[in-house]
């Protein structure tokens, strides 16, 4: 009798565990289904061969976030069998599956705008707004479909739930109940902690890691299919991923990595001011000039003043960013210092001593400002800004004016820009100032007087990215007469890129495609430089531009020197893989060595050329690992600035 009656209950623990199971496989469903245009999973047999490799993710995932239910359940205590206890124990089970079921929803949405699965960290973008709630109801407006398509699906899981019960049966003997279910406890102990490393005992070192998503894809961008947001959440919670690694000797970093640059041969007779824009989610698929030759059909461009701008200018189209969000775009344009797993940010050695262009500036004399329309705090940009050194930060607090507020996230661009104009007239020259732009940002909406005025496009974001033009173009047209506009060099980028629409730009690599351009006025700044470029090649180009002529650390080149210095830029692909490109290959990483190569022109990462490793690519992997550990160990051992002792 008490076997059969443990057999029943363990029979529906294992039809529940089913159930989050299918739920897992419908998330994925859908999961595709909102980002088929970016993960690119074209045919059945493709989704239910990446479905078969997520299975082992999924159970990972279920075992961590049920196990205070499975734990509930096989418990041999007769009473937790009764009604009221069967109760708690359904609560148990959807409230933690609920929890995370919410965190998969949000993704269908987030992973567009971060190209990432959710990590632990996914709290940090709003986690220092002032306007949570404003924020929160926005976005559950916004996204008013998922809210609802995520109670219909929970509705359908309780009632599924809800068919096969627990019998409720007296049980008279306690004592033989418990002896009966020592085995079954054994048995799902077991079963608990294989499904939680990752399907099997065979890796007894470690259970799986997001790394391991990458095994036997064609497509490595096929990760975030095999992955779920639930499993990459528990597994990056609380984590620090920077670890100390000695592969490599110094002299090997030193001389391929080159970390110490050193820029004496331009002779800077008159320092200039030095302008940086970063423009809030500014893809270089919206910028036309920077398109002109890319051959996309039935292009446009969205950025009027900007392509005439250019013409005047040094343009990179072959530029890509280091940051997938705002707040890890600072150190990343200004520090040369990209954000992987955990972003940089976010790490526990974010307030240590950082070399960058403000301090390098504050050291020639430059009076330094970051400008930012955001609430003061907002993103942590104020808080970074002074670990940088910035002499001033200018925001909504310092503009003062409400009226201009544009009800989420802060001033807007075109009177911002204005205030920011009239900041820098009233300095003492030489300066470096910072602006970073808002307004093409999610929930992408303009001032209503402008409604109409710009261009639709194909995408929320075009008319935002119209806007943020104009604003740009009558920032410029007023400091045309202003005392430092021809002695000031104007560096345009981006902090990441945001909604694609052509095919081009939905590729794996072009993920990163930022705009960079640098424009000073009657200067020989002009031209397409074709070469590979990226945000780490911002720090050291301005270096290069102000004079200084001290060595200072720095992991990009100038791109104005004349030094022969190669190209390489590296972002956290995800899945735990990093993306390195030089001149010659893109690398796949996974931390230890390269799992694919690829040309330049495969932006899908389709073709793997691993198989046909040659001494380029091989190159390209050294430098990369070299890279990697230098830049952990120097976080980690706080020489993040250049010490000749």
């Amino acid at each position: 009798m008490y076997n059969n009656l443990r057999l029943q209950e363990y029979t529906v623990l294992i039809y529940r565990i089913l159930l989050v199971h299918i739920a897992y496989l419908l998330l994925r469903v859908l999961f595709v289904f909102f980002n088929n245009d970016i993960v690119q999973v074209y045919d059945l047999e493709n989704f239910f061969y990446l479905s078969i490799l997520g299975l082992r993710f999924d159970s990972s995932a279920i075992a961590y976030s049920n196990l205070l239910f499975i734990f509930f359940s096989v418990l041999p205590l007769s009473f937790l069998r009764e009604k009221k206890h069967q109760f708690i124990s359904a609560l148990i089970y959807f409230i933690s599956n609920s929890f995370f079921l919410i965190l998969n929803f949000i993704d269908f949405a987030y992973y567009r705008f971060n190209l990432n699965r959710m990590m632990g960290n996914f709290l940090e973008s709003i986690s220092q707004e002032s306007n949570k709630l404003t924020l929160i109801f926005h976005f559950l407006f916004r996204y008013l479909n998922l809210l609802l398509l995520f109670f219909l699906f929970l509705l359908i899981w309780i009632a599924l739930y809800r068919l096969v019960k627990i019998r409720e049966v007296k049980i008279e003997n306690n004592k033989m109940y418990y002896l009966s279910s020592i085995f079954g406890l054994l048995i799902s102990s077991a079963l608990i902690v294989m499904m939680a490393r990752g399907g099997d005992f065979k890796k007894s070192t470690r259970p799986i890691t997001l790394i391991d998503s990458m095994d036997n894809l064609s497509k490595p961008v096929h990760s975030d299919v095999v992955l779920n947001t639930t499993f990459t959440i528990i597994r990056t919670w609380g984590k620090n991923s920077f670890k100390k690694s000695f592969r490599f000797n110094d002299f090997e970093i030193t001389n391929q990595v080159k970390p110490i640059k050193t820029y004496n041969e331009r002779k800077v007779l008159k320092k200039p001011n030095i302008v940086i824009f970063i423009i809030e989610s500014m893809g270089r698929e919206y910028w036309g000039e920077l398109n002109k030759n890319r051959n996309i059909k039935n292009f446009e461009s969205f950025t009027p003043f900007l392509d005439s701008l250019s013409k005047h200018s040094l343009i990179f189209p072959n530029a890509f960013s280091t940051s997938r969000k705002s707040i890890h775009a600072m150190p990343s344009i200004l520090a040369g210092v990209p954000s992987f797993e955990t972003a940089y940010t976010s790490s526990y050695y974010s307030r240590q001593k950082l070399e960058s262009i403000v301090s390098i500036s504050n050291a020639l004399g430059y009076d330094t400002s970051f400008l930012h329309g955001a609430k003061n705090g907002s993103m942590g940009f104020q808080g970074f800004a002074n670990t940088l050194g910035y002499d001033n930060y200018y925001g909504r607090d310092e503009f003062n004016d409400d009226n201009e507020y544009d009800g989420f996230w802060g001033i807007w661009d075109e009177p911002f820009l204005q205030f920011s104009k009239s900041i820098l007239d009233n300095k003492n020259e030489p300066f470096l100032a910072t602006i970073f732009t808002i307004t093409s940002h999610e929930p992408y909406i303009i001032p209503v007087k402008f409604e109409g005025v710009f261009d639709k496009g194909y995408l929320p974001i075009h008319k935002c990215v119209g806007y943020t033009d104009y604003s740009i173009g009558q920032f410029f047209k007023s400091i045309e007469k202003s005392s430092w506009f021809e002695n000031t060099i104007f560096i345009f980028t981006s902090d990441h890129t945001n909604q694609s629409y052509f095919k081009y730009y939905q590729s794996t690599v072009n993920r990163f495609a930022s705009p960079l351009l640098i424009y000073k006025k009657s200067s020989d700044f002009k031209g397409t430089d074709s070469r590979l470029a990226s945000h780490l090649d911002i720090y050291p180009t301005v270096a290069e531009l102000i004079g200084y002529i001290k060595p200072f650390r720095s992991w990009g080149r100038s791109l104005l020197s004349s030094k022969n210095e190669s190209a390489f830029t590296i972002n956290y692909f995800g899945g735990g893989a990093y993306l390195s490109m030089d001149e010659n290959f893109i690398c796949v990483y996974d931390g230890n060595k390269a799992i694919g190569f690829y040309n330049l022109s495969d932006l899908n990462l389709e073709k793997n050329l691993i198989q046909n490793k040659n001494q380029d690519m091989k190159s390209l992997e050294k430098k990369t690992g070299l890279f990697l550990q230098d830049y952990f160990n120097r976080i980690i051992n706080n020489k993040m600035y250049y010490n000749p002792n």
